[in-house]
């Protein structure tokens, strides 16, 4: 064996080690080896260690979609009856910055609920669900009316079980902000989803004509750079990122690679790189990748999904989301998947003048565009979000 031969085996071999020793610290520092306790409650079974039926459905409850996944749901059991609960908007959850009224975070209080009343359809009760029984809320006051107000009282009543065909696609990753296949939205598929929609004063609408289409798309994309470029948002979704399996363990709440369809190697490996160098995640890269993201999503999205209210309470925006989440369900149902595009509608002075456009073009009759939704086939399947452990929701 030549000299040369031997420099070079040793310069690879110890190359080598160098990077699996990389990329072990990677690993290591991404917490590869930990247990994802975060998921727990997406487990099919996980609802039946409880006794007590209230909360086994809110522990169906738990995996609703709800905005910025800060699950900003407190629920009081009722001490005397033990099949009455109340449903209370968590003031200490909110995002004052992106959502400074409150309004997402009042349709995730509707996604909750419906969540909550399919899962008693299956396990045989019928759930009467009664919004703000207390009445809405003080505005002027807000923080401490949520404290005090439910947003809803629900009452249990046994009944036969009820075969629901959405229940089983609740197990489901509610949200999908990958590109979508340029398959158009079918007429069977449409009228599914429609049917969705029971109460008089919301309005379900699907569009899929190519102006419509292109219109959202740009909707989409510019309020993303308006957003991205605000210091506060950035602090504000920056203060609930979890770069590692470690964070996502300990909060069980908030963003993670795994919302952008990061899974696997790559996402340990980029857990540990962000762990290590906090500052490669940083905000003008982090803008560069959502702006990326909405110009992807904008040009590979076959239709979109709005709903509508006549009028812009409380009461209304807890039942858009109750309609959002037989929406979801019933997209998975038909092979579709969904994503709320929620900057455009999104009640800050920077967003003002996106929010009266898309009002003016597609609410000219009055009312509030509660919810903008991307719909389409999946290209790649996302994988699930964090979820709390479901007593952490309840008080006393």
């Amino acid at each position: 064996m030549s000299k040369g031969y031997k420099i070079t085996l040793t310069v690879i071999l110890s190359a080598a080690v160098l990077v699996a020793l990389l990329v072990l610290t990677l690993l290591t520092a991404s917490g590869a080896l930990k247990k994802a306790e975060y998921l727990d409650p997406w487990k099919r079974d996980y609802f039946e260690q409880f006794q007590d039926p209230r909360v086994q459905l809110i522990a169906h409850g738990l995996l609703a979609a709800n905005s910025h996944n800060m699950q900003p749901w407190k629920l009081r059991l009722d001490r005397k009856n033990p099949l009455v609960l109340y449903l209370y908007t968590d003031s200490e959850r909110l995002a004052p910055e992106s959502d400074p009224v409150a309004r997402q975070t009042l349709v995730s209080q509707g996604t909750f609920l419906e969540y909550m009343r399919i899962a008693g359809e299956r396990l045989g009760y019928a759930a009467d669900i009664k919004l703000f029984p207390d009445g809405e809320y003080d505005e002027q006051q807000l923080r401490e009316s949520m404290d005090q107000k439910p947003a809803a009282k629900i009452t249990l009543s046994r009944a036969t079980p009820q075969h629901n065909p959405l229940y089983e696609f609740m197990f489901l990753p509610d949200t999908n902000r990958m590109a979508y296949r340029p398959d158009a939205i079918t007429p069977d598929q449409i009228r599914r989803l429609k049917q969705t929609n029971t109460e008089e004063d919301l309005t379900l609408s699907i569009l899929s004509d190519k102006a419509d289409i292109g219109r959202f798309g740009v909707y989409g994309v510019e309020s993303t750079v308006i957003e991205t470029g605000l210091r506060r948002m950035n602090d504000e979704a920056a203060r609930i990122f979890r770069s590692n399996e470690y964070q996502k363990n300990q909060y069980r709440f908030g963003y993670s690679f795994e919302g952008q369809g990061v899974t696997g190697l790559k996402k340990h490996l980029l857990q540990g790189l962000i762990t290590l160098i906090p500052s490669m995640n940083n905000e003008e890269a982090s803008a560069k990748l959502a702006v990326q993201a909405a110009q992807t999503a904008a040009g590979h999205t076959p239709a979109y999904a709005l709903i509508l209210s006549k009028d812009n309470s409380r009461t209304s925006q807890v039942k858009a989301g109750m309609l959002y989440s037989r929406l979801i369900l019933a997209a998975h149902e038909a092979g579709l998947v969904m994503q709320p595009l929620s900057q455009a509608l999104e009640e800050y002075p920077e967003m003002r003048q996106a929010y009266s456009e898309i009002h003016k073009e597609y609410a000219s009759a009055g009312g509030t565009i509660q919810l903008l939704i991307r719909l389409g086939q999946p290209t790649q399947n996302t994988p699930l979000s964090m979820r709390r452990e479901v007593t952490d929701l309840i008080s006393e």
